[in-house]
């Protein structure tokens, strides 16, 4: 009984309990950083991280040829694929910013809003700022090391159009015809150039023919996400090429851009890989034919959708299942860029071996 009262003592003391206080400080604050983490990886939105990856390999297999020190391969690819991940977030955050009142009426972004209100305008900008200034210091020592201006000149004009995407008063989303454009731009032809200069300066006509695939193939698959939002944008009169041309006619030009897309990609490879040691590797393109058609049913199902929706006097049960039916979006974007990126490996390695 004696034994039992001291240990309740000893476990009552002053020295344990002050321990036991920290202990549960030290959950708090980590609790609360996670919180924060995760709010910011949310508002900067981290699922480009793959795309941006992809970004990066495929520019490095374009570019990169043998004989290449491995040190300096490695520097290169960190610096590169670090300007093109920070970029991404400065465009994100900003856009998400310039949204807000719109994402606020948005059911489907109401995790987006919390974040930021979480998070605050404050610190979120202060984010920006703190992004920027290291991004830009890391592109001018990027370009003095490359001693070529044209890093700085991708990264200004990359940076300026996905900031003013969302942002006043230019609000690029609202213009139909110059918002393609800009994300073909943002979020394929720079990010990608940019990787593939950082090892030649030889701009390859299968190159080009394999950016310019790509370039139609992004925004073939971007269509969806603009229907996904078409309601929303038309209600805030915010003119997207999706709102311009209607339903049936945008996921009718998603289903043109990513076939034509597509065929300009498979050329490319299938024009490298001929005139390569190993043209056997052309039976593996049929990886993107596959990887596309699966896509292309989808976006063949969304073009039947809209085409029923707009025959029909806007139906609200249809309205629903177009908006929940193109929410799958981001994973046909991750089938058709990662299975790119998977040819990109595989031409890159058969350069070397």
């Amino acid at each position: 009984m004696r034994m039992k009262k001291e240990k309740v003592n000893l476990l009552n003391s002053p020295a344990n309990i002050k321990t036991y206080k920290d202990k549960n400080v030290i959950i708090e604050a980590c609790l609360k950083m996670s919180k924060t983490i995760q709010q910011l990886a949310l508002i900067s939105r981290s699922e480009f991280f793959m795309p941006n990856l992809g970004s990066l390999i495929m520019g490095l297999a374009w570019g990169v040829n043998p004989p290449i020190d491995f040190i300096q391969l490695i520097i290169l690819m960190l610096l590169s694929f670090s300007i093109i991940n920070l970029s991404s977030a400065i465009g994100a955050q900003s856009n998400t910013i310039s949204d807000y009142e719109l994402d606020s009426k948005d059911p489907r972004k109401k995790e987006l809003v919390k974040a930021l209100d979480g998070f605050g305008y404050n610190r979120i900008r202060m984010v920006l700022i703190t992004e920027f200034i290291a991004t830009f210091t890391l592109v001018a020592v990027f370009s003095y090391i490359k001693m070529n201006p044209i890093f700085l000149l991708l990264w200004i004009t990359g940076i300026s159009l996905g900031c003013l995407y969302s942002a006043q008063p230019l609000r690029i989303k609202s213009k139909s015809w110059l918002a393609p454009v800009t994300l073909i731009l943002v979020l394929a032809v720079l990010p990608v150039l940019f990787a593939y200069l950082t090892f030649t300066i030889e701009l390859k006509p299968a190159f080009l023919v394999a950016l310019a695939g790509l370039g139609l193939t992004v925004y073939g698959v971007i269509i969806p996400t603009e229907t996904r939002d078409y309601f929303g944008d038309k209600a805030m009169n915010i003119k997207t090429m999706t709102v311009r041309l209607g339903l049936a006619k945008a996921s009718l030009l998603s289903i043109m851009l990513l076939g034509v897309g597509g065929m300009l990609i498979g050329a490319a490879f299938f024009n490298t890989f001929s005139q390569s040691k190993y043209p056997l590797l052309n039976l593996l393109l049929s990886v993107i034919a596959i990887a596309d058609l699966k896509v292309l049913q989808k976006l063949r199902k969304l073009h039947a959708l809209s085409s029923k929706y707009e025959n029909s006097n806007s139906q609200k049960s249809l309205e629903q299942e177009i908006v929940d039916f193109s929410a799958d979006n981001p994973k046909w974007i991750i089938l058709v860029t990662q299975t790119y990126s998977l040819i990109s490996i595989i031409m890159l390695v058969s350069k070397f071996i």
